[in-house]
């Protein structure tokens, strides 16, 4: 399914494949819950990697206009519905659910083959000098055009 290292982007939703490393478990050889969080962020720069926002550009773009510039997690709902063990290979699944002016929310999902292992709804915000900003303009188009 993955054609490149960053997934791809496929009607309307990006995919990625991440295999679990021995590192990415607890004792057990189970996935520590805070990891599918790494897998999710990895799954979120991925995506903006494919729509044309390198990050560092962006960063070289933004730096006049919103010195400073990140996106932060404004807030996440998450729900653990099963394990997933050493070995496995999952997929990230993010789906931009709307745009707005200063934020973004996406449906990230974690599965193996057909089992939904991991659902978060997840706020990202655009911020620059500790306060909201608008959006780039050529980054909100690029998400509004693959919805």
């Amino acid at each position: 399914m993955t054609v490149s290292l960053d997934g791809e982007i496929r009607d309307g939703r990006h995919y990625m494949q991440v295999r679990v490393y021995f590192e990415d478990t607890d004792s057990g050889q189970i996935v520590y819950h805070a990891n599918f969080l790494r897998f999710m962020e990895r799954g979120r720069t991925n995506y903006l990697r494919l729509l044309g926002t390198n990050q560092q550009a962006l960063l070289e773009e933004t730096r006049n206009d919103a010195p400073g510039f990140a996106f932060v997690v404004r807030s996440m709902t998450i729900d653990f519905l099963k394990p997933a063990i050493l070995d496995d290979l999952l997929d990230i699944v993010t789906v931009p659910q709307e745009v707005r002016g200063a934020s973004i929310a996406l449906l990230q999902e974690c599965r193996r083959g057909g089992d939904l292992l991991v659902s978060a709804r997840v706020r990202v915000a655009f911020i620059s000098g500790g306060k909201a900003q608008r959006i780039p303009k050529a980054l909100r188009l690029a998400m509004e055009e693959h919805r």
